[in-house]
């Protein structure tokens, strides 16, 4: 039975962030687990199904030859993956643990709320031109996002009198009761487990420990980028929480199609005219390129759409390590609005050549060509 879509699985798009997957995965883990659908196949195939898809999506790796590859790309065997990763569930202890009353059980301990937390990751389309994308270019972009407020550190409260120890837990981040013969242990609904509470909140931020702000960078686009490559730049995606690092800014290019010009991989493709004379008794021309005019010889008898290679004149490699070629195709360009002394000659060429004197039947002429 082949397996579905892990975007589809999720119910997320396929340029969903990570926090939008995580929410996803969120609400189908509680709503197929285990402990709520006691003796139902359906609903723990679809809980593992989820997983899987989670485990995938949520790590920038596999999400990367998932999106080229496909399942192929994640298969047991190919990259080190091996299914989906139990672990998982860790991560949402503070969902899972409270709603099914398992979290600290038997003295376990739950990631506290206070624990940093790393930034969302970024998008930024940007849109050059086929000369930009073949050589790199310099360029400024505009990134709204949210930073760690500097008022007050990224904590939320105001840095004289903002903190309160938690009136609830009295500071230990959880608190214990007594159910049968087990003493459990959950993490206080009041501060979330960080132990204090946010007494002043900082006027800066209002408690978030986020601001939002305009940030202006300078980014290099390397030569030989394409259409839908994508650049990752660390450290510039939105501000972390509770001092956790910062998320990355993932640059989408976009290149403009060029009026003469087109690109297949790292090679350049143009097409050039010739008239009838140039063709017959061959040539030599000058051949735009994207670095200048090169000429190219036209052997005699050139026939239309014969492709000539103009060797380094294509794309580099993103490694930087080879050059692509240019392909020239010429095309035989049929003259019309023939003046007089024009139209004679060609009837001269005719005359000469016997065509008008003695016409052939067409089957014959096909067979010679085939021939």
């Amino acid at each position: 039975m082949a397996k579905r879509d892990y975007y589809e699985v999720l119910g997320v798009d396929r340029n969903a962030g990570q926090q939008e997957i995580k929410s996803a995965y969120r609400r189908l883990a509680i709503k197929y687990h285990p402990d709520k659908n006691a003796g139902n196949k359906v609903a723990e195939e679809k809980f593992k199904e989820a997983a899987e898809a989670y485990t995938v999506l949520s790590d920038r790796e596999k999400r990367a030859r998932y999106d080229r590859f496909g399942h192929a790309g994640v298969s047991p065997g190919v990259g080190g993956f091996e299914g989906f990763d139990p672990d998982i569930f860790a991560d949402f202890s503070d969902i899972l643990g409270d709603f099914f009353g398992f979290g600290d059980f038997f003295g376990g301990s739950r990631r506290r709320a206070n624990q940093p937390q790393r930034g969302a990751d970024l998008r930024y389309d940007l849109k050059i031109n086929f000369e930009e994308a073949v050589f790199g270019v310099k360029t400024k972009i505009k990134i709204p996002r949210q930073e760690n407020c500097k008022s007050c550190g990224g904590s939320g409260a105001d840095r004289r009198q903002g903190l309160a120890m938690c009136p609830s837990c009295r500071g230990r981040g959880s608190v214990r009761y007594q159910q049968g013969f087990f003493t459990i242990s959950r993490t206080c609904s009041n501060c979330r487990g960080a132990g204090q509470i946010i007494k002043n909140p900082c006027p800066e931020c209002r408690g978030h420990g986020l601001v939002r702000r305009e940030r202006v960078l300078e980014i290099k686009i390397p030569a030989g980028v394409d259409d839908s490559s994508r650049l990752r730049i660390t450290g510039e995606g939105e501000g972390g929480v509770k001092g956790g690092p910062p998320g990355d800014l993932y640059v989408v290019i976009s290149v403009n199609e060029h009026p003469f010009f087109a690109r297949e991989a790292n090679h350049i493709y143009c097409e050039v005219p010739i008239n009838f004379a140039q063709a017959a008794l061959g040539d030599e021309i000058a051949v735009p390129t994207l670095e200048g005019r090169e000429k190219i010889k036209i052997p005699a008898g050139t026939q239309s759409e014969t492709i000539f290679r103009l060797k380094g004149r294509g794309v580099v490699n993103l490694n930087g390590r080879a050059k692509g070629d240019q392909l020239v195709r010429v095309r035989v360009v049929t003259p019309t609005n023939l003046t007089k002394e024009q139209r004679e000659l060609f009837k001269r060429l005719a005359a000469i050549s016997g065509e008008a004197q003695e016409p052939r039947n067409l089957f014959e002429k096909v067979r010679e060509a085939l021939s």
